[in-house]
């Protein structure tokens, strides 16, 4: 389900669909971080990719939500590499209300225009560090 109230530029759908298919050949870690604009209620993607969890952790504001499409290859019991596709919801306990209402308007957009199966919701940066619990 989608409202009119929030968008997505042409560029910003290209690199989505381009990150999506790319990630799942590599065997490490990658991440595309977006916020949404207040003032035209635009999501994009902010500067560049992320290849490292401490490198997101420290990208990620401690006063703002943010979208994650989070790449993070895992190595099955059976040897085999499964590489999970998955929509990351930073929401920082210091983030005010009118952006938690801004970016929980906008997760299940988000998650369809990515193509992702599954939304994480993390709102401590501890969680991170047990994020491969989370993916399967």
């Amino acid at each position: 389900m989608s409202t009119g109230l929030y968008t997505f530029s042409n560029d910003t759908l290209q690199r989505l669909r381009k990150f999506r298919f790319s990630s799942g050949k590599g065997d490490s870690m990658e991440a595309l971080v977006c916020s949404i604009n207040k003032d035209t209620y635009e999501i994009v993607p902010e500067d560049d990719e992320v290849t490292s969890m401490e490198e997101l952790v420290d990208e990620l504001p401690d006063n703002s939500p943010r979208f994650v499409v989070l790449s993070y290859p895992i190595k099955l019991s059976d040897g085999r590499l499964k590489v999970p596709l998955v929509l990351v919801y930073w929401i920082p306990p210091t983030c005010g209300q009118e952006q938690r209402m801004l970016y929980a308007g906008a997760v299940e957009l988000v998650r369809e225009k990515t193509g992702v199966a599954k939304v994480i919701k993390i709102d401590d940066e501890d969680d991170f560090e047990d994020i491969e619990s989370q993916l399967l």
